[in-house]
């Protein structure tokens, strides 16, 4: 396995799924690996679960250990979680990354899975060559921001728990908002006018890109947007936390 490659795996609230990365292209070259989050997401069993994937990954590999890079999704510092979504609260204020690197057997870069979802798209995506400032929110059950500035990410932006008109935005705005109030395209994207004018009215970026899975209706509510600031697409969607998570393995 050539020395360009690196692993990826993105721990999520149902799922925990990793690949071998080529770090030049952004492709997975081995298929997705998939395990179910266990029930709860306590720490010991996301650790046990994680372990037994990146067992099936490393079968491919010829016995080379590569570079290991994992996507989590909690504010990340210093290697230590300080909170917790859609998974078990214990996760907070745990020295994750240390449990990590005891539990798989070798070293790892730990990070927020939007972070890494923000430096795919940089590296390989929608925002590809970008300067200056490009912001990603993923729209799901919260909305997940990154910060990336000329390449270089800006780690735990928690632009989805800014307060707008009273309201923690991502209670009003996220894609499970829509779903739970039975909104259409249109009213939705009333909400989201009103979320990244506000955002666009903080930063001032070079680039909005829109991920999570509901982007791929992405003409259903972008061009509904009147924003100065271009907005695209995530490219990457499912795969982009094992692709941020294995290119930032080797920094």
């Amino acid at each position: 396995m050539a020395t360009d490659h690196a692993i990826g795996i993105d721990i999520g609230g149902t799922g925990i799924k990793g690949a071998v990365v080529d770090l030049g292209t952004g492709e997975l070259v081995t298929e997705r690996f998939k395990v179910r989050t266990p029930e709860g997401g306590r720490p010991s069993d996301i650790l046990a679960a994680t372990e037994e994937l990146l067992v099936g990954i490393d079968v491919l590999t010829d016995g080379t250990k590569l570079p290991l890079g994992v996507c989590f999704p909690a504010i990340v510092k210093h290697g230590r979680t300080l909170s917790a979504a859609n998974i078990s609260d214990e996760w907070i204020g745990l020295p994750a990354e240390e449990l990590f690197q005891n539990t798989l057997g070798r070293d790892i870069h730990f990070i927020n899975d939007a972070d890494a979802a923000g430096y795919a798209e940089s590296r390989y995506g929608a925002a590809k060559g970008v300067d200056g400032l490009v912001i990603l929110t993923t729209l799901g059950t919260g909305i997940g921001s990154a910060l990336i500035h000329d390449g270089v990410l800006v780690p735990n932006s928690e632009l989805g728990h800014l307060e707008i008109d009273g309201h923690d935005a991502e209670s009003r705005a996220a894609y499970s908002a829509m779903e739970r109030e039975s909104l259409s395209w249109a009213q939705w994207a009333k909400r989201l006018q009103r979320y990244y004018s506000f955002v666009e009215f903080l930063f001032s970026p070079d680039l909005f890109v829109v991920g999570g899975g509901v982007s791929k209706h992405h003409e259903e509510f972008l061009p509904l947007l009147d924003l100065r600031t271009p907005i695209a697409p995530a490219v990457h969607r499912n795969n982009a936390g094992i692709l941020g998570a294995a290119a930032l393995a080797i920094r």
